[in-house]
């Protein structure tokens, strides 16, 4: 797997939180912040450890997408801002990236 393929969801994944990050500033509580956070920071050190191991195959960019697709749903960036599918979101892209994990 080529390095750009494997990288580009992350860079995707960095702007997303950059901008969620200027979007929110002064909107969210430190809570609801750190919760946006929390996944991101999982994704990049995932990633970090895939590519000097040798494990960033097909599967990991694959799910990297499903999981970059997720974190803009719940960011309500596709989607309604509706707290229940927020939530799922939430909890899918949670999924995809245990799965990334194991």
């Amino acid at each position: 797997m080529s390095l750009t393929m494997v990288l580009l969801p992350v860079f995707v994944e960095v702007g997303l939180t950059f901008a969620l990050l200027f979007w929110t500033k002064g909107r969210a509580k430190t809570a609801e912040a750190a919760e946006e956070f929390g996944l991101p920071t999982l994704f990049y050190a995932l990633i970090a450890l895939a590519l000097p191991l040798r494990h960033a195959d097909l599967a990991i960019v694959l799910l990297s997408w499903v999981f970059v697709v997720t974190r803009f749903v719940n960011a309500g960036l596709l989607r309604s801002a509706d707290g229940r599918q927020r939530g799922l979101a939430w909890t899918a892209s949670a999924l995809v990236l245990l799965a990334m994990w194991l």
